[in-house]
């Protein structure tokens, strides 16, 4: 069952992967996908344009189904009211961006990779959902004017960034004052051996996922390397507090192996 923890946050504390004898462990990059510094995005556009076609049907298999009721509850908490605008960045192929449009909000979806946002056009083109479109583009340099959204999500994207601090800067940026931003993605446990058993989980399981029905064990054994370097919801949710955004939550999920990330522009 799907664990919620929705409260005040209290001072941050560094979760490891490692004992910190072992802390030179986290900077060594160990997946061809994963990159450090200016070659970030391009790694990261060859890993989802090889991954693109399936990306859906591995989502679904690797979280058991479960993702789609984490992003049903990213659309719950952005509270669209009529004649919102609502801007999902690193779309992918479209989830929240679909679910915020179909609860009626002008929805634009963005994202860096033409073979995701090739998968979404089709998908558009079969739902005919109205009152949203898809834009290539880079979430660190948003083609958007400041007080543009009411609604900016993020879905498995900010971990995925050169700078996740440059996201979350650019997400405030273009919201409007009491503007909803709401990030999923993957988390670091609290506990540690539910921490252990979920990284495990990550390191074994998720890349046979990709080597079997992907031909890439790589692409998936990137989720992991890729968590190794974020700092996850505890880190976004300090830095929404510096942006002086108002009721700042972490809400886990599946004792935070996942987390949302929630928080209000000031009017």
């Amino acid at each position: 069952m799907l664990a919620d923890t929705n409260k005040a946050i209290p001072p941050r504390k560094e979760i490891s992967l490692h004992h910190p004898a072992s802390a030179a462990k986290l900077r060594r990059v160990s997946n061809e996908f994963y990159a450090p510094g200016d070659q970030r995005a391009a790694k990261v556009n060859d890993l989802f344009a090889r991954i693109a076609r399936r990306y859906d049907f591995l989502n679904d298999l690797q979280s058991f189904g479960l993702h789609r009721s984490w992003k049903r509850r990213v659309v719950q908490l952005a509270q669209i009211k009529t004649g919102d605008r609502a801007l999902d960045l690193c779309c992918g192929t479209g989830d929240i961006s679909f679910a915020l449009a179909q609860r009626g909000a002008e929805t634009t979806g963005l994202d860096f990779s033409a073979q995701m946002l090739e998968v979404a056009a089709q998908r558009h083109d079969n739902l005919k959902t109205k009152h949203l479109k898809f834009l290539q583009g880079d979430a660190q340099n948003l083609p958007f004017a400041e007080n543009s959204f009411d609604i900016v999500t993020v879905g498995y994207g900010l971990r995925n960034l050169t700078s996740w601090e440059r996201g979350v800067d650019e997400m405030f940026r273009v919201a409007k004052p009491g503007a909803r931003l709401i990030v999923l993605d993957f988390g670091k446990p609290p506990n540690a051996l539910w921490r252990a058993i979920y990284f495990t989980h990550l390191r074994l399981s998720v890349p046979l996922i990709g080597l079997l029905f992907c031909g890439n064990a790589q692409a998936y054994a990137y989720i992991l390397e890729s968590l190794k370097h974020y700092p996850a919801q505890l880190a976004v949710a300090d830095k929404m507090r510096a942006l002086n955004l108002k009721n700042v939550r972490v809400i886990n999920l599946l004792g935070g192996a996942m987390a949302i990330n929630y928080g209000e522009k000031a009017g």
